[in-house]
């Protein structure tokens, strides 16, 4: 759709190091969504970034997913210059948190679309804006129904399982923000909302969640490969939600028999070191306040330590460079010319 080409990351999706500025994708097959929705730069890397479920993905976006993350599915991507439109139709599981899928789409399906800005809000500095709407049609429980099961003494416990129906729906928005402010610190923002009359289904058991961040690059202490994270989140849970957790009810993450609502208050922070060569080392503290929004859980502390490699082997890396070359117009598969080398 255009002859002018921008630089692209080679990695998983690809081993491009070009593209055209104007381009429609299609990608089809098994992976999860948080691959190509609601990512950034700042708060998405789990890895050696931050780790809590909900500052790596918006915690209102229950997203289709079999137990271990992926789902299958159609995207399309329109990309442009100043923005980027993208929509994605994906199997749900068959039960919540399950490993199974159902394919009958006129039964259970997933609609993703977001929209990607990216306005100059500072000189000089990047930033992006992701405006996230999904809709999830299963089989899904109603919390409202299985607290009037109960309530009428039909049911001993409140039993979501037991209210399960096909057509019911899950809806939902989320924004997601990042801002370039110095050459050594970022910000973003996640807020979300979904409408939470029935079951989590796929991720974890938010309605509401505000969340905002920031990193920093040492380059101030003479360690430019070094990164410092520090990010607070604010969950909530829909009325329904609530009442049916506290009269007894189970959901497939939380459930303790009663509940003292109180919103999950989250603060994260980590420090990832580049200790030699591509091989890195981070620590991170998680520090929460009524865990599964329950006040009589008190406070919850966290540490942990992880360690990465950037590895990539001959035959990989001389793909990426006959790649580069083919991108910059070079058609030989034996050589490199001088004029490549220059580059």
């Amino acid at each position: 759709m255009s002859r002018d080409r921008e630089e692209a990351e080679p990695g998983q999706q690809g081993v491009l190091t070009s593209l055209p500025v104007r381009r429609l994708e299609f990608h089809v097959g098994k992976f999860p969504l948080p691959d190509f929705l609601d990512g950034n730069a700042i708060g998405s890397d789990s890895h050696l970034q931050f780790m809590n479920w909900t500052v790596v993905n918006n915690g209102a976006w229950d997203y289709a997913a079999d137990t271990r993350g992926y789902t299958v599915g159609v995207l399309a991507d329109l990309d442009a210059p100043h923005w980027s439109l993208r929509f994605v139709e994906a199997l749900m599981p068959k039960i919540a948190n399950g490993i199974d899928f159902e394919w009958n789409l006129s039964r259970a399906r997933a609609h993703n679309l977001e929209l990607e800005v990216s306005p100059r809000l500072l000189a000089n500095r990047s930033g992006r804006i992701r405006l996230l709407a999904y809709r999830n049609v299963a089989d899904l429980g109603s919390y409202r129904q299985a607290i009037s099961d109960f309530l009428a003494h039909r049911t001993a416990t409140p039993d979501i399982e037991a209210t399960r129906r096909f057509g019911r729906t899950k809806n939902g928005i989320g924004l997601n923000a990042e801002q370039e402010l110095s050459t050594s610190l970022r910000a973003f923002t996640r807020l979300g909302w979904n409408d939470g009359r029935n079951e989590s289904f796929a991720y974890t058991e938010v309605d509401r969640t505000a969340s905002f961040g920031a990193d920093f690059a040492g380059d101030d202490w003479r360690r430019k490969h070094d990164k410092l994270g520090a990010a607070f989140v604010l969950n909530g849970l829909s009325g329904d939600h609530r009442q049916y957790l506290a009269l007894g009810g189970q959901g497939f993450l939380l459930g303790d028999g009663h509940l003292t609502y109180g919103q999950e208050k989250i603060f994260e922070g980590y420090y990832t070191a580049h200790l030699w060569r591509g091989v890195l080392g981070s620590l991170d503290l998680q520090h929460i306040n009524s865990p599964g929004y329950n006040r009589d859980r008190g406070l919850g502390r966290f540490g942990c330590r992880r360690g990465g490699c950037t590895w990539i082997s001959r035959r990989t890396r001389a793909q990426l460079n006959y790649a580069s070359r083919l991108s910059a117009g070079c058609r030989s598969s034996t050589h490199c010319c001088l004029s490549c080398r220059s580059q």
